[in-house]
């Protein structure tokens, strides 16, 4: 793998075939129906221009009317064969390169979505997002592509056979286009890589940008930034456009020199076969057969060099997806199923953190967290809380230390084992797509309509929810009925208490809410962690008071540990911070 900075990594060339090769190897009934009809489609193929070689030679040499008649039944049906077989060749390897690409789709979605969060965030939305979309679009639209370039390639191979079987001269003649071919690909392909490359990256970028810019609108129109944000998408449209028009120059040079290969090739043979045929040495049927060969070489074989462009492009984008594979994630298995919900406690050991180059955001962090207990993690700006409270609940692992949930190391914890113990939920809620109950099912798949009504009056949400056109089944999301930001932290709220973790990681769930929808939140709030283990990173100080212990932090470090009342009376840094909260 090559890696760059800020992105994810790129596949190479020889990781990329092999990945793509075990996609198709899992059908193998349907690769080899597709290797078989297309073979035999060149095969009909290539015989329509050997029989009119024969009547050509049936014509000049005064043949039966009989044999004239039968030769070109032959013709008529081998035709026939050859345009049918063609187009179940078509379809199959079109049905095989589908089949292969929706298995690798799943393999990268799959591994975006169990890869380390921190990674991804380096990485960039706009980076992520153009490869599950732009990338997985290109690789797919370039699979029928690929389907008439695998046939084009078994004719090509077929069609040469014939030009052997007929005389091994001619053969060589057609060979003198091979140099061409040669010089032209090894001067285009290494260069294709780059422009292609560079030509997706940029694609990347843009995404980025304009991804940025729709996300930030508010904060755009604010400050009066609408058009500096706009030149900078538009530079960014314009590297793209500039890279895009590089790769098309390159190719346009490559297909020219195709054109050149070809008035070559088609000019050797039919010098060959004139000089063949006036020394006695071949007739003018296998001359004209020839012709007809090489002719009909002009399809396949275009296709071959002029896909070339699109095949790079394609193999680009596929490159990137088979990076996003490439990256370690969590293995998938599953452990048992819990019995039921059994207390848990957390217990961190000189945990350390640090992202990606930059300085330490946590320095030598230990806290043990009983089974049943609340902890509220408070302090300034930038002091560290988000990211102890991420390690806890396993969002990311710690640069350094350990953690154990339950008595049990967190990294020994399957994906699904790590989510049945500790569920999160942060002040960047999402709503999907889909009705609200499919949103609360996302937690419990086989939660009953009961389940998700107990767990919404849990939260405070029932009276909203029964005022929804439709209730439950009202379409949520993106372009449906709108969710205010109180309400989709209810929502996320309410998913833990379906989930229903012994232990529950709390950051900032009530900042968004503002001060109108904060008390409720926080009501929401306690009454999903009662009875279970909670670190709450607390925005309110009411929050945090609440809770058994706090954690005053400072600078990646926990400078105080106690319960509220006691540290409030110890008068020190939570003492001031309670101070001026209650002014």
């Amino acid at each position: 793998m090559s890696a760059q900075t800020s992105v994810l990594p790129v596949a190479t060339g020889r990781t990329t075939l092999a990945t793509f090769w075990q996609s198709l190897r899992r059908h193998p009934a349907l690769g080899w129906a597709s290797v078989g009809t297309s073979l035999a489609a060149s095969g009909a193929a290539v015989v329509v221009p050997l029989l009119l070689g024969r009547l050509v030679d049936l014509v000049v040499a005064d043949g039966t009317t009989r044999s004239l008649l039968l030769t070109s039944a032959w013709i008529l049906g081998a035709g026939f064969a050859a345009a049918v077989l063609t187009g179940a060749s078509r379809w199959l390897v079109t049905e095989w390169g589908m089949r292969a690409c929706a298995d690798l789709r799943e393999e990268v979605l799959d591994h975006a979505l169990r890869m380390d969060s921190a990674r991804l965030e380096s990485a960039g939305s706009g980076d992520v997002a153009s490869r599950v979309t732009d990338d997985v679009e290109q690789v797919t639209d370039s699979i029928r592509l690929a389907a008439g370039v695998f046939t084009a390639l078994v004719t090509v191979l077929v069609t040469i056979a014939g030009f052997a079987a007929l005389d091994w001269r001619i053969a060589a003649a057609f060979l003198v286009v091979l140099p061409v071919h040669v010089f032209s690909l090894r001067r285009f392909t290494p260069r294709a890589k780059r422009l292609y490359a560079a030509e997706r990256q940029a694609a990347g970028v843009r995404t980025q940008r304009l991804l940025t810019t729709f996300g930030g609108m508010r904060t755009v129109h604010a400050y009066g930034m609408a058009q500096r944000q706009s030149q900078r998408v538009e530079r960014a449209s314009q590297d793209a456009a500039d890279a895009r028009l590089r790769a098309v120059r390159g190719f346009l040079w490559f297909a020219n020199m195709m054109n050149y290969a070809e008035a070559i090739g088609l000019t050797a043979v039919l010098l060959a076969g004139f000089l063949l045929v006036r020394a006695g040495d071949s007739s003018v049927g296998d001359v004209t057969a020839a012709a007809l060969l090489f002719h009909r070489l002009f399809g396949p074989l275009g296709m071959l060099l002029v896909s070339f462009n699109d095949v790079q492009s394609a193999g680009a984008a596929l490159a990137r997806l088979v990076g996003v594979i490439g990256v370690d994630v969590p293995a998938t298995r599953s452990g048992d199923a819990p019995a039921g919900r059994a207390a848990a406690g957390v217990t961190a050991k000189s945990v350390s953190h640090r992202y990606a180059d930059g300085p330490a955001v946590l320095h030598d962090v230990s806290i043990e967290i009983a089974a049943g207990e609340s902890l509220a993690i408070v302090g300034a700006s930038g002091a560290g809380k988000t990211t102890l409270a991420a390690i806890l609940g396993g969002v990311f692992p710690a640069t350094d230390g350990a953690v154990w949930l339950g008595g049990r190391l967190i990294g020994d914890l399957s994906p699904t084992d790590l989510r049945r113990t500790v569920g999160v939920v942060t002040q960047e809620v999402h709503v999907f797509a889909g009705t609200l109950a499919d949103d609360l099912r996302l937690a419990a798949p086989d939660a009953s309509e009961d389940d998700l009504h107990a767990a919404l009056r849990l939260v405070g949400a029932d009276g909203w929810v029964a005022a929804l056109p439709a209730g439950l089944a009202t379409p949520v999301g993106d372009g449906e009925h709108p969710v205010t930001p109180g309400q989709a932290q209810q929502l996320a709220l309410a998913r833990i208490a379906l989930l229903d973790p012994p232990i529950v990681v709390l950051d900032e769930a009530s900042a968004e809410a503002g001060s109108a929808g904060a008390h409720q939140l926080e009501l929401a709030s306690s009454a999903v962690i009662r009875g279970r283990t909670a670190i709450v990173v607390a925005h309110r100080l009411t929050q945090a008071h609440a809770c058994d212990r706090v954690a005053v932090m400072s600078r990646g470090r926990i400078v105080e540990l106690g319960r509220p009342d006691d540290l409030v009376a110890a008068g020190g840094r939570y003492a001031e911070l309670w101070a001026a909260w209650r002014r």
